[in-house]
Order: C-alpha cells, then structure tokens, then sequence
C-alpha cells in the first residue's frame, strides 16, 4: 500500500475513535489555572460525557489534551510517569522550561500517529517555583512549543472560548474570578460547539477545573462549580425572558401590535 492509501487508511479509522474537545487556561494573580470540558465525540455522536481532560504532571504542574483521546490520555500518563522517574533519580523538580520541552519531545515521537490521522494537541501549565508566576505553554500536533500570556484555549470550542475570555479575562484576576471565567467560557463554548459539553446539572457532571500555585495543584470542588453554573444558568435566563419579550414573544402566544386605525374621508 502506498503512503496516501495508508495515510487516508488511517485516517479513516482515526474518525471512529473518541475526540476529546476543549481546554483553556488563565493566569491569575497567584497561578494558573487549566479547566476543560467532559464530551468526548464519535463524528457526531457523544461517546463519553465524563471523560477526564485535564491530569496533574506532578505537583506544581498539569496538562490538558484535544484531540484523539486515547493518544491523548497515553501521553499524559508517559509524560507523568517521566518526570516521575526523573525526580527519583536526581531527588529534585524538573525546572518549569525543562518539563515544556519534555512534552513537545514527546509530541515529536508521535508525528508518525499524527500523519495518520491521530493527532493529539495539549496544553501545558505549571507554576514556575523560580519564577513565583504561573505560566502557559501550547503546542502544534509536532511538538512546536509556544509561550501563552494571560489566556489561552484550544480545541473545537477554542475559538468561542477565545470570545469569551478575551472579554472576562483581566490582569491580576483573584483565583475565584479566574474560576468562574473558566466556567463561562466553556459554557459559551457549548452553547456554539456540538463537540464541547457544558455544565450538566442533570447528571451532576461540570467540567474539571484545577488551580496551581504555591499550594500545588488543587483541583475545584465540583459543589463549587455546581454553584457557578447555577449562577450562570439564572443571569442567561432572566436574559433570554427579557430579550423573548423585546421580541414580542409571550409565553407560548406571539403577541402583534395593535392595528393602526385611521380616518377615513367623506
């Protein structure tokens, strides 16, 4: 079989595996924060509606995937498993810039996968214990390691996402505002993007936030992100009755303006 029939081979099956969808990150003034939806999609069918996105690195450091989920999940565990090892064997953390370069080496050995269909695109943040600041590191599907300030998102919904944490999002933002940020922008990015999925409070499902500064990582409680939806969810009601009644539109009955009358001559 030639190249294109293998790579068009295997991109045919990559269509069938799970994709996981969006991430985002935000720095605040303490850290930094990475959250990401729970859908993971088939084509158009939802495949998983729990599914795990967001996985610490170690303590001061985690990393989000987009993409071919299985892939993604295995080069977290890899890339856990590495600086793992590596803080065994010389008793110390691997600098902040030395665990970003790691990942876009890891990127590197999977082009051949990518080629074929199975890409895997994450997102890198950590707490630079040198430095006292969080920081944010994107990646293209080879390994191209790239600095992020202030925000950043990628994935299907990335670019609704993008919208809205470019109107939220300020310098120096207190951890609870950078969380509720998080929450709005991926449930803006749900509301526009079939692949991402929002706050679910019928199932109880909410996305995976996770904080990480001098404390380390910490993730958000999710009767914490439970609250926030809620929030969320009655301020885009009271705003979707106002604008329905703006429209005429009144209950299940369209209201007309009352008929013009005038007078007629003799």
């Amino acid at each position: 079989m030639n190249p294109e029939m293998m790579q068009a081979a295997g991109n045919g099956f990559a269509d069938q595996v799970p994709h996981a969808t969006t991430i985002l990150a935000i720095i605040y003034d303490q850290g930094v924060l990475i959250a990401g939806d729970r859908r993971a999609t088939v084509g158009l069918r939802i495949a998983h509606r729990e599914m795990e996105k967001i996985f610490p690195a170690d303590a001061y450091s985690a990393l989000g995937i987009s993409g071919s989920a299985g892939m993604g999940t295995e080069a977290a565990r890899l890339f856990q498993l590495e600086l793992e090892h590596y803080e065994k064997i010389e008793g110390s953390l691997l600098s902040l810039d030395g665990k970003a370069n790691r990942l876009a080496a890891l990127l590197k050995s999977n082009i051949g996968m990518a080629m074929r269909g199975f890409v895997v695109i994450p997102m890198f943040v950590g707490f630079d214990l040198d430095r006292g600041i969080g920081r944010i590191f994107s990646y293209d599907a080879v390994g191209g390691r790239y600095e992020e300030h202030g925000y950043h998102q990628t994935g299907s919904g990335g670019v609704h996402a993008k919208g809205s944490l470019k109107k939220l999002w300020r310098p120096n933002l207190t951890k609870q505002k950078a969380v509720e940020i998080a929450v709005e922008a991926l449930f803006d990015a749900a509301d526009d993007d079939a692949g991402t999925g929002g706050p679910d409070q019928m199932r109880n499902v909410y996305p995976v936030v996770a904080t990480i500064d001098k404390d380390g990582y910490v993730r958000v409680p999710e009767a914490d992100l439970a609250q926030i939806t809620a929030q969320i969810v009655t301020e885009r009601t009271e705003f979707e009755e106002l604008a329905r009644t703006s429209r005429g539109y009144n209950g299940l009955e369209l209201t007309s303006p009352a008929p013009i009358v005038t007078e007629q001559g003799n």
